[in-house]
């Protein structure tokens, strides 16, 4: 997969929308790659601890945790829209969190992205859900300006923490 997601698009730009399908547990090792460029890409490799087996077994088992959407050019895998079902208490609605999207650097302005979550809307819409949320790291301005372009608008009133590691036992244990 990384040798393949390095390669130059012969037509890096859909002339029709790109081919998107739902991953499948055959999936895992490009899912992988492509989460591993999304953390190459922020500066983060240091912080990816998942692996191949980590994705199959929560994604792809009894109770999958996640679903994940792969654009192709062909029959390579060009983009990722990874996300779950999410629940608004507020809204009284269900919709589905978008944990991440890539989209290979030679197919970026295409309109992949855009696809992905388009896709992942209808799905999530077909399953009655009727929102999406995301976050978006804040040094990624471009990304906020996509996000923006699409319809999507900041959430000012909120802000995400996080609990995990030692601090997430300590809760536990008490």
């Amino acid at each position: 997969m990384k040798d393949r997601m390095t390669m130059t698009a012969k037509h890096p730009y859909p002339v029709a929308p790109p081919h998107i399908r739902i991953a499948t547990a055959q999936d895992v090792d490009d899912i992988h790659a492509m989460l591993f460029e999304i953390a190459r890409a922020t500066g983060c490799e240091d912080k990816f601890k998942s692996k191949p087996e980590d994705l199959a077994r929560d994604g792809f088992g009894h109770r999958p945790a996640f679903e994940a959407l792969i654009a192709h050019d062909g029959d390579v895998p060009v983009g990722l829209c990874l996300y779950f079902p999410s629940y608004s208490t507020f809204r009284g609605k269900a919709g589905i969190y978008i944990q991440d999207l890539f989209v290979a650097p030679e197919y970026r302005g295409g309109g992949f992205a855009r696809h992905l979550i388009a896709q992942a809307a209808a799905r999530a819409r077909s399953q009655g859900g009727h929102y999406i949320r995301l976050s978006v790291d804040a040094d990624n301005i471009i990304g906020q300006r996509f996000y923006a372009r699409i319809g999507m608008r900041h959430a000012h009133d909120e802000r995400i923490h996080v609990l995990d590691g030692d601090a997430f036992d300590a809760l536990i244990d008490g």
